[in-house]
């Protein structure tokens, strides 16, 4: 039997490779041409799997690496060569791949055997007899649950061993700080392409030429050593401040002290079992605080695991999800960048730039900006699926589509839609933006508050009787006919100028 390793499944010591010598990889051009993907993207995946392969004959395995446009034409290629060999996969993440996979290679008189997903700290099982016959989630009480059964972050000093590290399950209110004035961020690790890696960023610039994004600057690690180098400096550099400055956006600075690690978990090149316990070490030896690994923990084991099943049960439904009827097109600065706004031009720049924003950038201006722009929830998705180096579509469909856009219930209770008002407290943006965050009318008043109230209003008869939306509806039922009619007409004339382009 041989073992058909894909792109995002690049972990040496999965199950499947312990017990057969013999692999195949299908490096298969023509997904890159799906959509506008950036080119740090391709090249990270490419680049990964050219050095996996290369890992794995260091190894002793026999690796067969195709080059194609397609995976079919990749399987036509090996089982030209190695008729009615039968394949071992490790069941991909993504809505309907798996059985995809076994279609392209049955239909060439091949055998394909699915095996679980190694890549994970849950298996299906595990979520689905936590979850039952719901059908809407919630991250914190999953979070509670995965922490109290895997042990992770519970007992030690002063509590029981059943009880959460510390006392408490999560340090949110130590976790919403804005790095003082003066301050300046760990440096970003940067991971010199070797060879390899050059040959493939100059293959896909002549490949893709609509490739959106920019590949002058590549900087990420694309094998397992370079990984865990990525995951050292993280825990050693970064991580002390990670917790209190994980909400903050700083002018200029895209990374800040987040662990850039997200990539290469989802390429596999990490397991998220060895970053969680990277991470608690810290914590145990008293090397970094508390907030801090919890903040992160909570990402890797609360969030990352959560959107995997949330997605695997609410597809295919979850793609199309648009309860609140969004029509908008994306504002042409999410392709261009150029706008007058600070904070959305700062985050298209990184993303970019980099293929990342950190995941605040991400909620609370890309995707919160989308929102009460009114942009269709699938358009948005596509954006992130395209634009982003960690992105694949088990990734951004629960996170841009369920949480972003509010498509749909399944795991938020509501929107996370806010005024200018959260942006000017979490960075330091606002401070040199020609828009006003004081203001909700008038030209020079910020796009974030005429849309906000505008959504609430247009959306009213959904949100209304919402969890924990009375509050803002008190503040909507304060204002007058005339603060209405100005603020329906700005966030008119915004909508406009963000078709145009003059935003």
């Amino acid at each position: 039997m041989t073992v058909w390793v894909l792109g995002d499944q690049l972990y040496p010591d999965a199950t499947p490779l312990q017990h057969d010598d013999h692999v195949l990889m299908i490096e298969a051009h023509a997904v890159g041409e799906r959509m506008r993907y950036h080119p740090q993207k391709l090249a990270l995946v490419f680049s990964a799997m050219r050095h996996f392969r290369d890992e794995l004959r260091e190894r002793g395995y026999d690796v067969t690496y195709i080059e194609a446009e397609t995976f079919g034409d990749g399987l036509d290629e090996f089982y030209a060569a190695a008729p009615g060999t039968s394949l071992v996969l490790m069941d991909p993440p993504s809505h309907g791949a798996g059985d995809r996979f076994c279609e392209l290679v049955e239909s060439r008189g091949g055998e394909l055997t699915v095996v679980e997903n190694e890549l994970f700290l849950t298996t299906p099982a595990t979520f689905d007899a936590w979850a039952g016959d719901d059908d809407t989630y919630r991250q914190e009480h999953w979070y509670r649950h995965l922490r109290r059964e895997t042990g992770i972050l519970m007992g030690g000093e002063g509590v029981g061993d059943d009880e959460p590290a510390g006392g408490e399950w999560n340090y949110d209110d130590e976790n919403r700080e804005t790095p003082p004035d003066g301050w300046t961020p760990p440096e970003v690790p940067r991971f010199e392409p070797d060879e390899s890696t050059r040959e493939v960023l100059q293959f896909v610039e002549s490949r893709y030429p609509d490739a959106w994004g920019s590949n002058e600057e590549f900087i990420w690690p694309v094998t397992r050593e370079e990984a865990q180098q990525a995951l050292s400096h993280f825990i050693e550099v970064r991580l002390a401040e990670f917790g209190p400055y994980q909400d903050a956006m700083v002018d200029g600075e895209w990374a800040l002290n987040h662990s850039l690690l997200s990539a290469v978990l989802n390429l596999g090149l990490l397991h998220p079992s060895e970053v969680v316990e990277a991470a608690e070490d810290a914590y145990r030896s008293g090397d970094v605080p508390l907030n801090s690994v919890e903040g992160f923990v909570r990402q890797v084991i609360g969030w990352r695991e959560f959107v995997r099943h949330v997605y695997r049960r609410a597809m295919p439904e979850l793609a199309g999800a648009n309860q609140l009827d969004q029509t908008e097109s994306l504002p042409e600065a999410y392709w261009t960048g150029e706008t007058d706004m600070h904070c959305l031009s700062e985050a298209v720049g990184h993303v970019y730039d980099h293929g990342y924003a950190h995941h605040i950038e991400r909620l609370m201006v890309l995707s919160n900006f989308a929102l009460v722009y009114g942009v269709d929830p699938a358009e948005l998705n596509h954006w992130f699926h395209l634009g982003f180096v960690d992105a694949y579509h088990w990734v951004t469909t629960p996170n841009v589509v369920g949480m972003g856009s509010f498509g749909s219930p399944v795991l938020s209770s509501k929107p996370y839609a806010s005024s200018g008002n959260y942006v000017n407290k979490m960075s330091d943006y606002c401070a040199s933006c020609p828009y006003a965050v004081s203001k909700t009318t008038g030209e020079d008043a910020c796009p974030f508050n005429a849309l906000y109230w505008d959504f609430l209003k247009e959306n009213e008869n959904v949100l209304r009787g919402t969890g924990r939306m009375g509050l803002v509806y008190s503040h909507v039922d304060r204002k007058g006919d005339e603060e209405w009619t100005a603020i329906r007409e700005r966030a008119r004339d915004i909508r406009e100028r963000g078709r145009a382009g003059t935003l």
